[in-house]
């Protein structure tokens, strides 16, 4: 895998960094397929139950790298290698973004693609794409109003104004803001905590039907959720939540997305 994006698993957390801290990590076609290629491995990798992503150096992502013009924002492949390319929304497993610095552009519509987001609180975050003539991508103007409402969705969107990660996190952009210097460690806190507490079919069902949710209404997911329920209360991993509950024990999960959970969601 290419450099400028690192990849590791320690714990049952995969840990992607986008790695251009030189360029405080501005957005390629190559850094975008290098991230897709990881989120593709770590989602059929059964021994990676979360995934955390995040920066080097003091950014997260100060955006699309217009050094070359345009051809920042192009795919530096086609695509047809036969490899899996996901986005982070697209993944069968929790993704946590890790925004150690600042997240511009790019650099903040992509990890609201992600479940949850902890921020730095001296991050500066913006929407600047209308300051651009552009306006913003990866389906900002479906996410961005459910998760903060339209009205303060209008605001930074149509403002494209700088805001502070203690700000992101107060209007609910982001789950907290800590010190940059504790960013990545809380978010790794989170992952293993998930990763070692909650089934991994139950938490990949979990994220499927929040995404669902967006665009769902409530009678189609309590139908949906009583389906998913009455399969689960039949797998081994039910079983072995109440028992590890009772005995006072962390759980042994037996449980492979990979096996399971596309079979689950198509009933």
């Amino acid at each position: 895998m290419s450099q400028v994006v690192l990849y590791e698993v320690v714990d049952r957390v995969a840990l992607i960094t986008l790695n251009r801290p030189e360029r405080m990590n501005a957005w390629t076609g190559e850094l975008s397929d290098e991230l897709q290629l990881a989120c593709g491995r770590a989602d059929a990798d059964d021994a990676v139950s979360v995934i955390v992503i995040t920066g080097a150096g003091r950014a997260f992502c100060a955006g699309a790298d217009l050094g070359d013009g345009e051809s920042g924002f192009l795919p530096s492949t086609s695509g047809d290698d036969g490899r899996p390319r996901l986005w982070p929304y697209e993944m069968r497993k929790p993704v946590i973004a890790a925004i150690n610095g600042h997240a511009i552009g790019v650099g903040i519509t992509y990890p609201m693609l992600c479940d949850i987001r902890i921020v730095a609180s001296e991050a500066k975050v913006q929407y600047a794409m209308v300051r651009r003539g552009v306006i913003p991508e990866l389906g900002s103007h479906v996410i961005l109003p459910r998760v903060i409402g339209f009205s303060k969705a209008a605001e930074v969107m149509l403002t494209g104004r700088v805001m502070s990660g203690d700000e992101v996190a107060h209007i609910g952009l982001a789950s907290r803001a800590v010190p940059a210097s504790e960013v990545l460690a809380e978010a790794m806190k989170l992952a293993r905590e998930m990763a070692t507490e909650a089934s991994p079919i139950s938490l990949s069902l979990s994220k499927r039907l929040m995404w669902e949710g967006l665009t769902s209404d409530v009678a189609s997911m309590v139908s949906r959720e009583g389906r998913l329920i009455s399969s689960l209360a039949r797998m081994p991993d039910a079983v072995e939540g109440v028992a590890a509950f009772f005995e006072k024990r962390a759980p042994a999960w037996k449980g492979r997305v990979s096996e399971s959970v596309d079979d689950l969601l198509s009933r």
